[in-house]
């Protein structure tokens, strides 16, 4: 509630026969004052009570005038934060919140700051990079939103509910042109800064339970043997292409994502239980341990990449761009070899689930645990069962029900009129056994 009167004033409030008095600071609403001592003194013969601040050009005055303007625009950016939040102001909050002292109120933006701020420090032990720059990213997308619905540069904590969270979700869609999915990402990072406050008993609870963090199906076409060959026989002219072109085939042939890829070292290719090189290593994203066999095109890359100079210092197995230009290279991968999707390099792990594994007959259970995952739900997501195996997999049951059905004897049959139904929309004749 906006108050009806509002003034602030610095005086010398005198403390004995000392040269310096404490400076206190009044704040007055509608008419009920509140002072307090800034802990700073000054002297009285060098004090203009009209202009509120320390007289004369020394060093020492340019100082606590300083810390006096930097002290009321506090006040102000404080009183602007309630009005903002739409709460009830006196004098009594207005001190509470500058000096620090308002109970458990806390802002959105800050918690958020400090969270993003934690996670910096454990990159490399709880954290990856790229973990990092999608919350800072979330951060920025919540900073400009809350300025763009409240006109406020940051927001009471408190003050959170469904209608924040649905009109951040269209703010996503519309303003910034996320998709359904991305907006859902941003949307879950959010609401975990928002669950730290719950668990630190800053909010009694989660202000928005019943919004749906709920992601659409999306369905990745993997590459098809024939589109895997047509790359892995390309002659690219420049090593750069070539090199991008060699770490994809590789993740396609082994299931890495690109994070597992770049920090796979040499290592991490030992002699596996039926004496036959594996990839034993952790996935970074989940820190699970993931056993793969080496299929014969992975060896023969990690085989020509051996003496390569950066595999050789680093004691890496290939050699790696950032995610960010891998992709870029893969575009133009796959204008120069005629493949009419959209490759990326996340595009190998979907083809090594599906083309390289599940439509040769490898099981489900297995795919799902050279792929590192948790559950055999993750597997179902990455791993699409392609037309390809479906008519593999019937083959045999198109054979069984040819041979079971005999031929009617033309003398045992008689011709029959179906009436509409469901099932037949229309009348239509069929000959059944007589």
């Amino acid at each position: 509630m906006l108050e009806t009167s509002f003034s602030s004033l610095y005086f010398l409030k005198h403390t004995g026969n000392e040269p310096k008095k404490y400076v206190y600071l009044r704040i007055t609403v509608d008419g009920h004052p509140v002072e307090w001592s800034t802990k700073m003194k000054w002297y009285e013969d060098r004090w203009d009570q009209e202009k509120c601040r320390a007289t004369g050009n020394k060093q020492d005055a340019q100082t606590i005038n300083s810390f006096l303007d930097s002290l009321e625009n506090k006040i102000f950016k404080a009183r602007k934060r309630l009005i903002d939040d739409d709460e009830f102001i006196t004098a009594e909050v207005l001190r509470d919140v500058v000096t620090g002292k308002s109970g458990n109120r806390k802002l959105i933006l800050e918690v958020f700051t400090q969270h993003n701020s934690d996670m910096e420090k454990l990159i490399g032990k709880d954290y990856a990079d790229g973990t990092l720059t999608c919350f800072s990213t979330t951060y920025d997308h919540a900073k400009a939103f809350i300025l763009w619905q409240y006109g406020a540069e940051d927001k009471d904590i408190r003050k959170l509910d469904y209608y924040f969270m649905e009109r951040f979700s269209f703010w996503l869609k519309t303003v910034k042109g996320c998709n359904h999915n991305t907006t859902m990402k941003y949307v879950a990072n959010f609401k975990k800064i928002v669950l730290i406050c719950v668990k630190n008993k800053w909010l009694p609870a989660d202000p928005f339970p019943d919004f749906e963090l709920s992601r659409k199906a999306v369905y990745r076409q993997p590459l098809t043997q024939t589109e895997l060959n047509k790359i892995i026989k390309k002659d690219f002219q420049n090593d750069r292409l070539r090199h991008v072109r060699d770490v994809f085939v590789f993740s396609c042939y082994t299931g890495l994502a690109y994070a597992d890829v770049k920090k796979l070292t040499s290592s991490e290719i030992i002699t596996g239980v039926d004496g036959k090189l594996w990839i034993s290593t952790y996935r970074q994203k989940t820190e699970t341990q993931c056993a793969i066999p080496l299929l014969p095109v992975a060896k023969q890359l990690v085989d020509n990449y051996a003496n390569h100079p950066k595999c050789a210092n680093e004691l890496k197995v290939l050699p790696t761009l950032s995610n960010q230009k891998m992709n870029a290279y893969l575009k133009e991968i796959a204008d120069l070899c005629g493949i009419d999707k959209l490759l990326t390099f996340h595009l190998a792990r979907y083809t090594f689930a599906t083309t390289i594994t599940l439509s040769n007959g490898v099981p489900i259970e297995t795919v799902s645990k050279m792929l590192g995952h948790t559950t055999l739900k993750q597997t179902l997501h990455y791993a699409k069962i392609l037309h390809t195996k479906i008519s593999a997999d019937m083959a045999p049951l198109r054979e069984k029900f040819a041979i079971a059905a005999p031929e009617p004897d033309a003398d045992c049959v008689e011709t029959v009129l179906v009436k509409p139904t469901s099932t037949f929309p229309k009348y239509s004749y069929v000959l059944v056994a007589s």
